[in-house]
This record gives structure tokens, C-alpha cells and sequence, in this order.
């Protein structure tokens, strides 16, 4: 099915939200914060979860908030950030099996390739494998 005027924008506000979640701090938060309870944690807990400089994490749900991914609440001194939706913790768990998925795959092909049987060694003195 063909891009039309009216598909376009979706596939770019699509592609907004991916490009949101393309950096591992912000991943990480996200999955801190899917584990919280209520899906929610102030930015002291993000900043030990995470090991990130403090304008670094800033900049990051930043990032993660212009998208809505995040929404954000102060609570006298501290902000605590919560998941905006709860879909966001299911799109991390699906997105999780995808990579355990994969890691497998390519766990078995690690192993089919250990044992294959060694390699002659072109440059001499090594040990063939």
C-alpha cells in the first residue's frame, strides 16, 4: 500500500518516536522506570540507575518528554518522572524478546561456528582455529 498525503505524517511522527528512544541512557530509563512502582521514579533514582551526569540525564528525558514518552511532576524539591502511558512498558518487553530472539540466533550460529573444524594458519605460528 502506497505512502499517501494523509499516511505520510504517521510514519514521520512513527519514525519521531523511535528516533526518542535511539540512545541507551534513554532505554535504561525507560526500563527504570517500567519497573517502578506506578511507573515512576524521581530523577535522584534515575541518576544512580543509570550512572549518567546529571545535564546528560536532563538532556535525555528531555528528549524522552518532547516525545511523550515521559511526563514529569514536582514534588517540593524533587521531579519525579513516570511513563506516560502504560503501552511504553509493553513496547520494552516486546522489544526485549525481539533481542533475546536474535541474541539466540546468533548464539547458535557462535556455537555452529566453534565447531567447525580449525583453519590452516596463512601467517604461520599460530594455533590453526
Amino acid at each position: 500500500m502506497p505512502t499517501t498525503e494523509l499516511t505520510a505524517p504517521l510514519y514521520a511522527i512513527k519514525a519521531d518516536l523511535f528516533r526518542s528512544l535511539a540512545h541507551p541512557t534513554r532505554i535504561q530509563v525507560l526500563e527504570v522506570l517500567s519497573a517502578a512502582p506506578d511507573h515512576a521514579a524521581s530523577v535522584s533514582t534515575l541518576l544512580a540507575a543509570t550512572g549518567a551526569e546529571a545535564s546528560a540525564l536532563s538532556q535525555h528525558l528531555a528528549v524522552l518528554k518532547r516525545s511523550g514518552v515521559v511526563a514529569s511532576a514536582r514534588t517540593g524539591n524533587a521531579v519525579v518522572y513516570r511513563l506516560s502511558r502504560p503501552l511504553v512498558a509493553e513496547l520494552l518487553v516486546v522489544a526485549r524478546a525481539f533481542l533475546r530472539e536474535i541474541l539466540s540466533e546468533s548464539g547458535a550460529q557462535l556455537a555452529a561456528a566453534d565447531d567447525l573444524p580449525p583453519l590452516s594458519d596463512v601467517h604461520g605460528g599460530g594455533d590453526g582455529s
